[in-house]
């Protein structure tokens, strides 16, 4: 006799939810983790400054015999001895002009080479993006040479221009690619509408289009004056003339300079003059900074 069974046909599988406290214990755990890191990270970043910025009101005694003791005397003659004695004065200078000069060039150049490879058909055009974007690629060191035989031929060799000219040259890859996909997702509409009420290409870039890329713009540029203010292998070898050195040529040689009798207040207090202008740039600009990458995400 055959006996007969079902076989009950398999429903759809069914999806137990995750409970509560489970969800909540694995957040706790990841806001845990995360910010043991954060605290760790922020330590080994904010030891070192701390630590240069109380030798810097030290003597080189006091450094030696009590290195993470507080100074016996809060006295700013090391700065006054870095700023006149060691020139960090007149390199400080040097470093603004240059540095400064070179921002504003690359940001408006920059700006307005983007903008048009982002909204602008013609022939060539993903060429030059490309070429662009080639340059972000090729290293510093092998365009030593030949900047130096370029700068000598035109007379710019060993001069602050040439130096500007030469950062502008290198931050310009690197700003035309992080600002080209702002200008490329502005909207259409808007320069449509610029242009019907009768504003031209460059009223259209200057007064409507530009603004609208201010995030992307202060992002790039603290990115940039980072880079320039950091920058010595650039003016170590196409800047020898010592009435035009830069902060970093004047840290290289600061201590070299003194011999084996190195102030080193002296030394801590020209490292704290070289760091808190970037620090000062992006307090400033850190909010238009958090926003640009908050509109990165976003599209």
């Amino acid at each position: 006799m055959t006996t007969l069974t079902r076989t009950s046909t398999p429903g759809p599988p069914v999806v137990v939810p995750a409970r509560k406290g489970d969800t909540a214990g694995g957040d706790r755990a990841v806001a845990t983790v995360s910010h043991t890191v954060l605290i760790i990270w922020s330590i080994i970043v904010i030891l070192p400054l701390l630590w240069t910025l109380l030798s810097s009101f030290k003597t080189s005694s006091e450094i030696f015999a009590s290195p993470f003791a507080l100074p016996a005397e809060w006295s700013f003659d090391n700065y006054v001895s870095a700023w006149s004695e060691a020139g960090i004065g007149g390199m400080f200078l040097n470093t603004v002009i240059v540095v400064g000069f070179a921002l504003v060039l690359v940001m408006l150049l920059g700006g307005m080479c983007a903008y048009v490879l982002a909204r602008f058909a013609f022939p060539g055009r993903r060429a030059i993006y490309y070429l662009m974007l080639a340059g972000l690629t090729f290293p510093v060191f092998l365009a030593i040479v030949p900047l130096f035989f370029v700068l000598r031929n035109i007379g710019m060799l060993n001069t602050l221009p040439g130096l500007i000219l030469t950062y502008v040259a290198f931050a310009l890859p690197f700003t035309v690619f992080f600002l080209y996909s702002f200008f490329r997702g502005l909207p259409e509409e808007i320069s449509e509408a610029a242009a019907v009420d009768g504003a031209g290409e460059w009223r259209t870039f200057f007064q409507v289009m530009l603004p609208m890329a201010r995030p992307g713009m202060a992002s790039v540029a603290i990115f940039n004056f980072l880079g320039l203010w950091n920058q010595f292998l650039l003016p170590v070898a196409l800047n020898t003339n010592q009435d035009n050195y830069v902060l970093s040529q004047g840290m290289a040689g600061f201590a070299s300079s003194a011999g084996y009798a190195v102030d080193f207040g002296s030394l801590f207090a020209a490292v704290v003059i070289t760091v808190v202008p970037v620090l000062i740039v992006y307090v400033v600009f850190q909010r238009q900074l958090q926003g640009s990458v908050s509109q990165g995400t976003m599209k």
